[in-house]
């Protein structure tokens, strides 16, 4: 059984796929070209947004984001303490300072009450200068934007939407990539909107930045082009090939891939309901479902699950093990006295199961019998 099934999707997608890959490798254009200047025109259309540049990972986008920012030393960049390190790792790289922020329960994602300790205590601190906030809609859920984006602009701060996980979903009629200053995606092909290989994104509806991204991505280039150099920049960009795939998996996305995955979720929480602590949803949104992630009572019980899963041949997933704060790389940095309860609670109890638009019905009572089973 696949954890994300990417082959049930070449199936379903594969005469637009294999018809597009054979126009790129016919035309022998592979970087820049058509296939790219149309998904970013569809994904800037499709989010909302006026301008996407696309690149070579999510990663490079946040790190093209932060540098377009300004970010550098003696920034402090706010994050939550639950997501992949590659939120604020570019931050760090610029010489920034990261400053976690516990997550509420109720989402999982950014916690306001814990970002403006946060922003208090380093004003209060004097040695960093608050910069950004990077708000993650973790594992497809968006994020409390009225309330972070209130707190934004009580402090000065820029907002930057890290929509790795959150292609597909929206909040309160808006959808992800389409909030802040700035927003990024990834392109990884386990994402809601994947490529085969690596790719990414930033949106933005400021003219001068997306002049200034489009810079920073290929090289610090001026207007005499490539060899016109007037920055330091990144050798990043999204290979025509890339953009050919995407292209009919956008298409799918919207056409009816959220719709699954919503269904698929909905069956998994009747199942659990009252057993785990389900995934939450927006109320007021739509979740992407990245993944379908449930807590358990302990690390224990999740240890059960995993095991008996695993003896079933299902594929579990944990999103993710240790909190930022704890992770070796990070641990020397000041915490400013907050101790994370919540994103040390999630993270000792998550446990992810099988999620993908593919998933056949008989495949998810499978999975529910064996995790039902494990208790």
């Amino acid at each position: 059984m696949e954890f994300i099934d990417l082959k049930a999707q070449y199936r379903a997608l594969k005469p637009e796929i294999d018809a597009n890959i054979q126009a790129v490798l016919e035309a022998g254009q592979f970087i820049g070209g058509p296939y790219v200047k149309e998904l970013e025109r569809q994904l800037a259309d499709y989010v909302g947004r006026k301008h996407c540049i696309t690149c070579g990972n999510g990663t490079d986008a946040l790190q093209a984001a932060y540098m377009a920012l300004g970010v550098g030393e003696g920034d402090a960049v706010f994050c939550p303490d639950c997501t992949f390190i590659a939120t604020v790792e570019p931050a760090y790289m610029l010489g920034a300072t990261p400053v976690f922020c516990d997550v509420s329960m109720d989402s999982y994602n950014l916690d306001p009450e814990s970002l403006e300790r946060q922003i208090q205590a380093v004003l209060a601190e004097g040695k960093l200068t608050p910069k950004v906030v990077a708000a993650v809609d973790f594992l497809g859920n968006p994020c409390d934007y009225d309330a972070i984006g209130a707190i934004c602009e009580k402090y000065g701060l820029i907002l930057l939407e890290d929509a790795a996980q959150s292609m597909g979903a929206s909040y309160k009629g808006k959808m992800c990539c389409s909030f802040g200053a700035v927003s990024t995606t990834s392109f990884f092909p386990a994402k809601t909107l994947g490529c085969y290989g690596d790719g990414g994104a930033i949106f933005t509806d400021d003219d001068a930045l997306a002049g200034l991204l489009r810079s920073i991505c290929v090289h610090g280039k001026g207007p005499g082009g490539k060899y016109d150099n007037i920055r330091v920049g990144l050798n990043s960009r999204l290979d025509n090939l890339q953009a050919a795939i995407l292209l009919p998996k956008l298409k799918a996305l919207g056409a009816y891939e959220i719709r699954d995955r919503e269904a698929i979720a909905s069956r998994y929480s009747a199942a659990f309901a009252g057993k785990f602590t389900l995934p939450p949803a927006p109320a007021d949104g739509q979740h992407s479902w990245y993944q379908y992630t449930l807590l358990a009572e302990d690390t224990a019980q999740r240890d059960r699950m995993v095991s008996r899963l695993k003896e079933a041949g299902i594929p579990t997933n944990l999103y993710y093990p240790t909190p930022m704060h704890a992770l070796p790389v990070f641990q020397a940095l000041d915490q400013y006295g907050e101790t994370f309860p919540n994103a040390t609670a999630y993270c000792a109890r998550t446990v992810s199961i099988p999620m993908h638009p593919y998933l056949e019905e008989a495949v998810q009572d499978e999975i529910v019998k064996a995790v039902l089973e494990s208790l």
